[in-house]
């Protein structure tokens, strides 16, 4: 019996109560339709935007009570990002998935937190490691105690305001983990590309969740926005909402 993908999608950080709501409704409507078990993504802090003055979201008291409706809403799980030690155990009291940023994917005491909340730990490929060297975050989270790590592929840094996928680290990743998911909205980011904001490429996005499903990805992250061009933050790599079932189908 043939295994279905793992799915991540949602607006990369909490905008408004109205913008997630409409997403959780098109996840649903997707998971019920095709069934999958999509799981709801957004931050509510973005701390490594690029400038000071950037928009990073509500902040993790008020994030995670509008993250929590979610999920009693909608009955969909959740994944969130955590960039500090100390939000890992309230984050892990919401969300099923925490998610280790990639530039921290090296930070020991915030995979140690992450770990001991007992939650999946989902950490990200550095734009400036390996595959291979996703070994050693993998090998935090498990001495910690929690088996439950997956590994995320977005790129590597290419020159200046440049990512380059190097699919062959979708398979190198297997070796350490059963779960490789590709992060196929963010590997076509333009870092910093967009004067004091980060810009992206998001025609390409359906290429890369093919090219990762060729290499054995287990799974496939994607930003979704009903309206990307006036999103807070990643608007230039997000998908257009309307657009996410078409890839999904592509996907099946």
């Amino acid at each position: 019996m043939e295994v279905k993908p793992m799915f991540i999608a949602g607006p990369c950080v909490i905008e408004s109560e109205e913008c997630l709501d409409i997403v959780a409704q098109e996840i649903v409507r997707l998971n019920k339709k095709y069934g999958i078990d999509i799981i709801f993504k957004s931050s509510f802090d973005k701390a490594n935007r690029t400038s000071i003055s950037s928009y990073r979201g509500p902040g993790l008291e008020v994030g995670l009570t509008m993250l929590n409706d979610i999920k009693e809403k909608y009955g969909l799980k959740l994944l969130t990002d955590i960039h500090e030690s100390y939000q890992a155990a309230p984050a892990g009291e919401v969300v099923d998935v925490l998610q280790i940023p990639a530039f921290l994917c090296r930070q020991t005491d915030l995979l140690v937190a992450a770990a001991k909340t007992g939650k999946v730990v989902n950490v990200k490929k550095a734009q400036f490691l390996s595959g291979d060297d996703m070994q050693f975050p993998v090998q935090k989270v498990r001495e910690t105690g929690n088996d439950n790590v997956w590994l995320t592929e977005r790129g590597n840094i290419y020159g200046y305001n440049n990512l380059v996928v190097d699919f062959r680290n979708i398979p190198d990743m297997k070796k350490y983990t059963d779960i490789v998911i590709m992060d196929c909205t963010h590997s076509v980011q333009r870092p910093g590309g967009n004067g004091g904001s980060t810009g992206g490429n998001r025609e390409f996005v359906p290429s890369m969740a093919l090219a990762a499903k060729a290499f054995g990805a287990c799974g496939y992250f994607f930003e979704a926005h009903p309206d990307p061009e006036h999103a807070k933050s990643d608007g230039p790599n997000m998908l257009y909402l309307e657009d996410l079932e078409q890839v999904i189908v592509s996907l099946l």
